[in-house]
């Protein structure tokens, strides 16, 4: 009865949050959903003002849809899991697992700015590890299918991924606080809203390479070749940085074989992911049993 309570407070929570969200009852610069909505405006702006690829319509190929899928994996999908997230947390406590023996670093001595660079750098590596176990498992695979059948590139392809990818990433993401020993910034939503304009921009129809930082950030020119049709004979694939570039280079998984921003998307068999975004929801489980 204990966890049916915990389960449902933490779906009404995460429901009244997201509510308050939309209706400007929390502090602006922490409105991720009214947030979220003005990068993706600025973004489409630079590709409408510099587009890379002229021939990509206005409205490219799924636009709409992938605007949809910002808003169901951010919010839609995060009411509805958040209350297995607690459960599972709550069970852990309850095993007697806590975070202090996974705790390798402790940031509450250092200064806020520092805080927030650590606190970014190494979720980044954690999710740049994850992105390669999408792409090495094949029953992981399966579900990041979904992510890279896009076949024109533009900001609201960032946010489109299979919610099993949540499933996922979440676990992992608090693997990476509770290595802080728990800690997460009063200010990590400047480090939100910092990752979601690097995705944004990484997928979005505009030639940018920021100059000698492309050694450290990760940009469009870069992540277009993660999704090439084609990569190198033998390679699962290239360019798995999420914000930074730097774990790429460091490990010997970047490829930039050339600046032309008409390269064919996708990878072979794409032809047989459905276009519906339903069928989407429960595609990868078939090809995963068997």
């Amino acid at each position: 009865m204990e966890m049916i309570q915990i389960f449902w407070e933490s779906i009404l929570g995460t429901l009244n949050w997201t509510l308050n969200l939309i209706l400007f009852q929390l502090p602006w610069y922490k409105n991720y959903f009214w947030g979220i909505i003005l990068i993706s405006i600025l973004a489409w702006c630079l590709e409408i003002a510099f587009p890379w690829r002229k021939k990509q319509g206005l409205f490219r190929k799924d636009f709409w849809m992938d605007s949809f899928y910002m808003f169901f994996n951010f919010f839609i999908f995060s009411i509805v899991i958040s209350g297995f997230y607690e459960v599972l947390q709550f069970m852990f406590s309850e095993m007697g697992i806590t975070s202090k023996s996974l705790v390798l670093f402790d940031l509450y001595t250092l200064s806020e700015t520092i805080q927030l660079i650590v606190f970014f750098i190494i979720l980044d590596f954690v999710q740049w590890i994850t992105h390669i176990l999408l792409h090495k498992i094949p029953i992981l695979w399966q579900f990041h299918k979904i992510h890279h059948s896009v076949k024109e590139m533009g900001f609201a392809a960032h946010l489109r991924y299979h919610w099993m990818e949540n499933i996922l990433y979440k676990p992992l993401k608090t693997f990476g606080v509770m290595i802080l020993g728990g800690f997460e910034p009063n200010q990590a939503y400047i480090i939100h809203f910092i990752a979601i304009t690097i995705g944004h921009l990484n997928h979005s129809n505009i030639k940018l390479s920021w100059g000698p930082l492309k050694y450290l950030l990760n940009n469009p020119i870069m992540h277009l070749h993660h999704h090439a049709f084609e990569i190198p004979k033998g390679k699962i694939g290239v360019n798995f940085g999420i914000s930074l570039s730097v774990w790429d280079y460091l490990f010997k998984t970047n490829y930039i074989p050339n600046t032309d921003g008409n390269i064919k998307l996708g990878f072979p068999g794409d032809e047989k992911v459905p276009i519906n975004f339903f069928k989407q929801l429960h595609y990868g489980f078939k090809k995963a049993k068997q």
